[in-house]
């Protein structure tokens, strides 16, 4: 057999890839240097590293929107997870972009959110701001917990009992770019971002049929005759625009047509799911287990495991890295374990 070599990948690299792509040998490197894999380039290492890590384990047990639903076929975030590197990879593939760096950045975008989705999020955000006094309102106190940039603090600093997995600037760019104003520097970043919008509006819509809580008729009847009429041709359909589209334009993009529809199939989402309805019924309690949790924490920093107590961070830093990690069924174990009491046995008569 013969052994194809990093070097050898890097340079198939210049001959398959598009100009625009982001190459492996061209990274602008790690935080710490290290040595060179003989056999993979940067971006496989770092996909590998994020693939075999602890928290994207985690993501098996973490709520997407539906709060502990009844059914084996929901979206988690670990199945959101694998969509959006899947939807995203297929773009990359068809652009020649560089596929490796995509997947990296797919599989680590996630890993910094809280148990319970964004309702955990929101939770957690609110704790932290009334600890120090501030609005949970304001920007300062919106900005005190943010899923992307825990997703890097995660990869940087918590991962492999603190070493962190020392991941390339480009992965971690486009991890902490996923969401928000400020674009990745890579074309493979800006993807993922794109990627990640789409693989949400169409599983969550697919997800929201299946709980019988919307249906196909419910939808803008616009959005529909632009993208189709089911998850999988919606999918296709912005696939193949985005590629069509950022051939045209030299970037990532969509066009109007179907950026249109794309946005008011979310806001149709935002208005009928995300914000209200059935599927939210159940915050309010898991917001406030990631309260307790969050206030009980802060009055027993000893009880905070020591790998989330080893930087000189303040306590509700130190807090909000703990509970960050936790899974839908871990954090619920625990509230119990500490607000519930246990029978302890039968009273005789």
């Amino acid at each position: 057999m013969r052994v194809i070599t990093r070097e050898m990948r890097e340079a198939r690299e210049h001959e398959l890839l598009s100009p625009e792509a982001t190459f492996a040998d061209q990274s602008l490197g790690r935080e710490h240097s290290e040595t060179p894999d003989p056999l993979r380039t940067c971006f496989e290492q770092d996909r590998d590293r994020l693939l075999h890590s602890k928290s994207f384990r985690r993501l098996a047990n973490k709520t997407q929107v539906f709060l502990a639903p009844e059914g084996d076929h929901y979206r988690t975030r670990l199945t959101h997870t694998l969509e959006v590197a899947q939807v995203s990879c297929a773009i990359a593939r068809s652009l020649g972009l560089n596929v490796d760096l995509t997947e990296a950045i797919a599989l680590g975008h996630d890993l910094g959110h809280t148990p319970f989705g964004h309702a955990g999020e929101r939770a957690l955000t609110e704790s932290r701001a009334r600890y120090r006094g501030i609005d949970p309102t304001s920007e300062e106190g919106r900005a005190l917990f943010r899923h992307n940039e825990q997703s890097v603090r995660v990869v940087r600093l918590l991962e492999r009992e603190g070493r962190g997995l020392n991941l390339t600037v480009e992965v971690l760019d486009g991890i902490v770019c996923h969401t928000g104003k400020v674009r990745a520097i890579t074309p493979e970043g800006r993807l993922v971002a794109r990627a990640d919008r789409i693989a949400y509006v169409c599983h969550d819509i697919d997800d929201a049929e299946r709980a019988g809580l919307l249906s196909e008729d419910d939808l803008p009847t616009r959005a529909r005759e632009v993208l189709g009429n089911d998850s999988s041709h919606r999918i296709e359909t912005m696939i193949h625009d985005v590629v069509r589209t950022s051939t045209q334009e030299g970037d990532i993009g969509m066009s109007d047509v179907v950026w249109r529809a794309f946005t008011e199939l979310r806001g149709f989402l935002y208005e009928n799911l995300y914000l209200q309805g059935e599927a939210k019924s159940e915050e309010s309690k898991s917001e406030r287990v990631v309260r307790s949790l969050f206030t009980h924490f802060i009055g027993h920093l000893d009880e905070v495991p020591l790998e989330y107590r080893r930087y000189e961070d303040a306590p509700d830093v130190q807090v909000a890295d703990y509970i960050s990690t936790m899974t839908d069924r871990y954090a619920i174990r625990l509230f119990e374990e500490i607000y519930v009491p246990r029978a302890w046995g039968m009273h005789r008569r």
